[in-house]
């Protein structure tokens, strides 16, 4: 299972953005980068720092994905029909974790990936502990019915700070959810702007 070294924050901080969206962001007080020097990086950036950065932005929100995971990403992207950034950010939704994430099962990423991996998660009613397994649509993903009075779960589902997107279908009395179409890069709520497109250029430079 591929683990997270440094901190979350460090990335809001090195991106100068709050990339979540979550009211404890260091972003919030500080919008200038880490290090005694960060308040003085300000010189403009190369096509590839641009490239660079977006990747970095668009992998970091997703949580722990490896970058030979997130590559993988990349090619079958491209491999399918379409856009190529818009089919990236398509296969990024789909991960179970992240439509765990959505439904407000949780309250991060992380956290998503965590109830995954221990088993408090179901797909069309067997139970998958891979956080990387790719939902379809019509799938109906729900919470372990042991695993409904968790605090971390009542928690996340009182959140006001985001929404269930519409492309998922919630029933909150039966905590489960439904992935009713594979969202566009617009559709997708993300709290900053990202530029699927600007990864594509970068892998393939």
């Amino acid at each position: 299972m591929t683990k997270r070294i440094n901190a979350k924050h460090k990335i809001d901080r090195r991106m100068g953005q709050n990339i979540w969206g979550r009211p404890k962001s260091p972003v919030n007080r500080r919008e200038y980068g880490p290090g005694q020097h960060g308040q003085r990086r300000k010189g403009k950036m190369s096509d590839y720092g641009t490239q660079l950065r977006a990747k970095q932005k668009l992998k970091g929100y997703y949580g722990n994905i490896s970058e030979k995971q997130f590559r993988r990403y990349y090619e079958e992207a491209v491999r399918m029909k379409g856009d190529s950034g818009a089919n990236l950010v398509g296969l990024l939704e789909r991960r179970l974790d992240t439509v765990v994430y959505r439904a407000k099962f949780v309250a991060t990423v992380f956290a998503a990936r965590q109830f995954v991996n221990h088993g408090h998660v179901r797909v069309n009613g067997r139970r998958v502990n891979i956080a990387s397994a790719q939902v379809k649509v019509g799938d109906v993903v729900e919470v372990k019915e042991a695993s409904r009075q968790m605090i971390v779960v009542m928690e996340a589902q009182s959140l006001a700070e985001r929404d269930v997107p519409d492309y998922i279908e919630a029933d909150t009395g039966k905590m489960n959810v439904k992935l009713t179409r594979i969202p566009g890069p617009t559709e997708v709520p993300y709290p900053v702007s990202m530029e699927p497109n600007l990864v594509i250029e970068f892998y393939s430079r």
